[in-house]
C-alpha cells in the first residue's frame, strides 16, 4: 500500500501549528508539496542531487521536506540557531542546489549568501531581501499534480557538534518505487500511526528524530500539532485541548514539565496519550520514574543515531524491571567494545556498536567515518555502555566526556542523574577539569531554578546531597553556577564549550 499524502482525505488536517493555530490539510500538502518538487527540477535539481533549508518550526518546513523526499533529493535542514559560519560551512559542505529560508533569518542570510560557493538558488518565506526571492510567489504558478520522474529522496542531516564540529551524515538512496513498504515504515508500526493519531511536536524540526517522526506520521495520515517553541506548561495544554495520542520527548523537557508547581500539573489531562517516546540523551531513572508514575505506562525510549545503522527499544514495563536501560537491539545486534575492538564481557563497559546491513558516511570526511567504524565493520555513535545478561544495553557516557581522575574512569552522567534531583536545580553538566594530583577533578555547572539561591551555601548543599547517593569519587570537588547552560533545543548539551573554558583557562 502507497503511503503518501494523495492517500488520505483532503480534507483530513496533517499539521496545526500550536501557537498560531495555522493548519494544513492533506490536500493542501499534496499540492504545496506537489509545487515545491516541480520548483526544484525547475531550478535543475535531479535525483541525487541536495536542497538545504533554515528555518524555524514553520508551517511549510514539512511541505519542502515532502516535496524533496518525493523528487529523490537529499534534504538538509539546518539549524536556525547557528551563526551565520555554521550555516554557511553546512551549506557549502552538502553542496545544496537550492536553500530555502525565512524573513525571520534575514540577517543571517544577508551575511552568509555571498560566501555561499555553489551559488544555490535562494528562497525566503514571509518575506525577500536581496539574493533571495519570495518563496510563495515562486511556487505559486507551479502544476498541483506530481513530477513525472517521482522516487524517494532521504535527510542529509548534520550532527549537532556537541563533540567537535558537525557532521554531514548520509546514507544511499532507496532504490525501490515512491509509496513502497520500506523499514522506517514498518519500525513505525512499534507506535501504531494511523490516521487516527494526533502526535505532539515539541522540539526544533531540524532534529532528526522530530523530522523523521514527522515525515513517518504523514505516511499513515496522522495530525501533528508543532510547538513553535517549547513550554512545559503548553506542552500539557495541548496534550489535553487536542487528545494529543502520541508525542515524542527529550529528557530535559521531561524535567521541566516536572519542576512545574504540583496544582498546575494536575489541572491537565493527558490521559490520551498511548505512546510518549523519549531519547536523544540518557534520562535519569527518577526522572523517567515520576514521569511513569504520572502519565502511566506510555513511556518509551529508544536508542539510536542520525546515522540509523541500529536502534534499541523499551517501553514502561520492561524499564521498570530494567531500570536506566535504554532497551534491547531491535533491528541490528549490539556489541561492547574495547580500545582494539575486542569484545568485551557481559556487564563490563566499553564502546557501544551496532552491527546491521545499514551504512552511513560522514560527508566529506572519511577519516571520520574510518573511526567510527569497527574492524568487523560495526559503527558506533561514540557513547560508552554496556549489556546485562538479557541483552539490556545500558548507556553510561560519551567516550569522550569520561573523566580520569587518580587512574579512575568516572562517567558523568551518573553524577548528573544524582544532581538533576535536588529540587533547586534545574539543569546540570558534569566533566573533569585539570587538577595537579589527579590529573582531572569532577566538576558541576549548575544552572538553579533561582539564580538568587547561589553561593557557598548551596555549592556545599549539592555536594553533601550527591554523597548521599553515590560513591564520593563520583562526586563533584566544587560547583559553578551559570543562568543558563549551552543546551542545544533537541536535549544534547553543548558539554564541550563548557569543558574548553576551563582547560583553555585553568585559573
Amino acid at each position: 500500500m502507497k503511503m503518501i499524502p494523495s492517500d488520505y482525505p483532503r480534507d483530513h488536517t496533517a499539521i496545526v501549528m500550536a501557537a498560531s493555530g495555522k493548519t494544513v490539510t492533506y490536500g493542501e500538502l499534496e499540492d504545496l508539496s506537489n509545487q515545491i518538487a516541480h520548483l526544484f527540477r525547475s531550478l535543475g535539481a535531479k535525483r541525487g542531487d541536495g536542497i538545504a533549508l533554515c528555518m524555524e518550526n514553520h508551517w511549510l518546513f514539512l511541505p519542502v521536506c515532502w516535496a524533496a523526499f518525493r523528487s529523490g533529493l537529499y534534504f538538509t535542514a539546518i539549524s536556525y540557531r547557528l551563526q551565520a559560519s555554521e550555516v554557511e560551512h553546512i551549506v557549502n559542505d552538502c553542496g545544496a542546489k537550492v536553500l530555502v529560508t525565512s524573513k525571520l533569518l534575514q540577517e543571517n542570510f544577508e551575511s552568509l549568501h555571498a560566501k555561499l560557493e555553489y551559488a544555490p538558488s535562494c528562497f525566503m518565506v514571509d518575506g525577500e531581501c536581496d539574493g533571495a526571492s519570495p518563496f510563495e510567489l515562486a511556487i505559486q504558478d507551479q502544476p498541483t499534480s506530481p513530477i513525472a520522474d517521482q522516487s524517494y529522496g532521504e535527510r542529509l542531516l548534520y550532527s549537532s557538534g556537541t563533540t567537535g564540529n558537525p557532521k554531514g551524515i548520509k546514507k544511499p538512496l532507496l532504490d525501490v518505487e515512491l509509496g513502497a513498504d520500506i523499514e522506517t515504515v514498518k519500525a513505525a508500526n512499534t507506535y501504531s500511526f494511523d490516521i487516527n493519531t494526533v502526535y505532539l511536536s515539541p522540539a526544533p524540526l531540524y532534529h532528526a528524530a522530530p523530522l523523521g517522526f514527522n515525515m513517518t506520521l504523514i505516511r499513515f495520515g496522522g495530525t501533528t500539532i508543532i510547538m513553535e517553541h517549547f513550554d512545559a506548561q503548553q506542552s500539557l495544554q495541548l496534550i489535553e485541548a487536542h487528545q494529543v495520542t502520541h508525542s515524542q520527548w527529550v529528557p530535559t523537557m521531561f524535567v521541566r514539565m516536572l519542576k512545574l508547581p504540583e496544582e498546575v500539573r494536575q489541572q491537565y489531562d493527558v490521559s490520551s496519550l498511548k505512546f510518549a517516546v523519549h531519547a536523544a540523551a540518557p534520562c535519569p531513572v527518577d526522572v523517567k520514574e515520576q514521569m511513569i508514575q504520572w502519565w502511566g505506562p506510555v513511556i518509551w525510549e529508544y536508542y539510536a543515531g542520525t546515522e540509523a545503522t541500529g536502534r534499541t527499544l523499551i517501553n514502561s514495563v520492561e524499564w521498570l524491571e530494567h531500570k536506566g536501560s535504554v532497551g534491547r537491539a531491535l533491528n541490528c545486534s549490539v556489541h561492547i567494545l574495547d580500545d582494539s575492538n575486542n569484545p568485551m564481557p557481559t556487564g563490563e563497559i566499553g564502546g557501544v556498536y551496532f552491527e546491521s546491513m545499514l551504512t552511513f558516511e560522514y560527508l566529506n570526511d572519511p577519516v571520520k567515518t574510518a573511526e567510527a567504524t569497527s574492524k568487523q565493520g560495526w559503527t558506533t555513535l561514540g557513547d560508552v555502555g554496556y549489556l546485562d545478561d538479557q541483552g539490556y544495553l545500558y548507556l553510561t557516557d560519551r567516550k569522550s566526556f569520561m573523566i580520569i581522575s587518580g587512574g579512575v574512569n568516572i562517567y558523568p552522567q551518573e553524577t548528573e542523574n544524582a544532581l538533576i534531583s535536588h529540587p533547586k536545580v534545574m539543569d546540570v553538566a558534569v566533566f573533569g577539569v585539570p587538577d595537579t594530583d589527579f590529573g582531572e577533578a569532577v566538576k558541576a555547572v549548575v544552572q538553579p531554578m533561582n539564580m538568587d539561591d547561589i553561593g557557598p551555601e548551596l555549592e556545599a548543599e549539592l555536594i553533601a546531597y550527591c554523597r548521599s547517593k553515590i560513591s564520593h569519587i563520583k562526586c563533584p570537588k566544587s560547583v559553578d553556577f551559570l543562568a543558563e547552560l549551552p543546551r542545544h533545543p533537541t536535549g544534547k548539551l553543548y558539554k564541550r564549550l563548557l569543558k574548553d573554558q576551563y582547560w583553555q583557562a585553568p585559573a
